[in-house]
């Protein structure tokens, strides 16, 4: 019989095993929870606007908490729970990698993707992908944590392969196209090592408890207490942010190797 792996140690962030990582956590997250609507979150506003002349929509990796409308959406996602029960409310998901993804090119008006692209080691290829399946002057919409020296336990308990520098992240975006439109402070904002130590030492000894008490004291409270979304124009100043929410327009498909 084969143990448990330890959750708290750090892994090499090699592709096949962080994907295992990511694959591992978050089909028993799902398994265990319940489908939160997207009015719930306060990106509603922001996607609300952005829909109307977005009729051809993704939504990648949404978990059980997606952003997007669920009726008539295109969602990929690696959990089956979670394809399932979108399906069963009338989205149209399936199995998939945001390295991969199962669409032409030029598909979509509206591309997705919260807490979603931190999980994946060739961020290269991520946006390669989600730019070519975007038409021309499509909108993406994606959240990233930043500065990798505010890395903690969590971030490898999580499965993230990195945390952000924010002239990096703009580098990344222009070789890929993409120009800033919005953008807000995302996310809890809670960095406390000790906190977050806490939070690692509690989902791995009692996990089945964490699960519960997150789905059903703390999200609740979260949903509760989140602030609006304070959107400005372009690409705010991110000194001393945690996590930040970007709208951005593909001005341009990148050019891509002929190799």
């Amino acid at each position: 019989m084969t143990s448990a792996p330890d959750l708290t140690r750090p892994l090499p962030h090699e592709p096949d095993r962080l994907a295992a990582r990511n694959s591992d956590f978050y089909n028993a997250l799902w398994s265990k929870t319940y489908l939160t609507r997207p009015e719930s979150f306060n990106t509603w506003p922001l996607v609300s606007g952005l829909i109307r002349s977005a009729p051809s929509r993704l939504e990648i990796g949404p978990g059980l908490r997606p952003r997007l409308p669920i009726v008539g959406t295109h969602f990929v996602d690696i959990s089956p729970p979670v394809i399932a029960r979108l399906n069963d409310r009338g989205g149209l998901a399936r199995a998939g990698e945001i390295t991969a993804l199962p669409f032409a090119a030029s598909t979509f008006d509206l591309v997705t993707a919260f807490d979603v692209i931190e999980h994946v080691a060739d961020d290269e290829q991520v946006f390669a992908e989600l730019t070519r399946v975007l038409k021309p002057d499509g909108r993406l919409v994606f959240s990233v944590p930043l500065y990798p020296a505010r890395w903690t336990k969590f971030d490898d308990f999580v499965g993230h392969a990195r945390r952000y520098e924010p002239a990096g992240l703009q580098a990344l975006l222009a070789r890929h196209g993409l120009i800033v439109e919005r953008s807000a402070v995302f996310g809890m904002q809670s960095n406390h090592p000790r906190l977050l130590d806490f939070a690692v030492h509690y989902l791995t000894r009692h996990h089945t408890a964490a699960v519960r008490c997150y789905n059903w004291l703390f999200l609740p409270l979260g949903l509760i207490l989140q602030k609006r979304l304070a959107m400005v124009a372009g690409l705010m100043d991110l000194t001393g942010i945690d996590e930040v929410l970007l709208v951005c327009r593909l001005e341009h498909a990148a050019p891509r190797s002929a190799g």
